[in-house]
């Protein structure tokens, strides 16, 4: 059964800093590229980052030089570092696993940036 439980979601100020993490069991983790999804009211989800099994990155314009991905082969795991966090970086945020023609979803969680 394969599972992407995220975490580390939750109200932080104009300026502040949260780091997101997505666990992945069953699938081979190594295999896949990982990303993660936002998804504000009202608006389309976007992809905000992106790493390939190998190790590249890709970040949505809106997020370069702010987030940063990275992944952990040994624990299975995804993370965003997020900084200097915006208002319009409001929204839920979902991790992604893809690999040839599987693709996973997590269940979401959500990053509110308000004072």
């Amino acid at each position: 059964q394969v599972q992407l439980v995220e975490s580390g979601g939750g109200l932080v100020q104009p300026g502040g800093s949260l780091r997101l993490s997505c666990a992945a069991s069953g699938i081979g983790f190594r295999r896949y590229g990982m990303g993660w999804y936002r998804q504000a009211p009202g608006k389309q989800r976007e992809l905000v980052a992106g790493i390939t099994s190998g190790g590249s990155t890709n970040y949505a314009d809106s997020v370069k030089g702010r987030f940063t991905i990275s992944r952990d082969k040994v624990n299975n795991t995804v993370y965003l570092q997020m900084n200097s966090l915006k208002p319009e970086d409001t929204a839920v945020y979902y991790c992604n696993a893809g690999w040839s023609t599987y693709t996973y979803w997590g269940q979401g969680t959500q990053v509110t940036v308000s004072s």
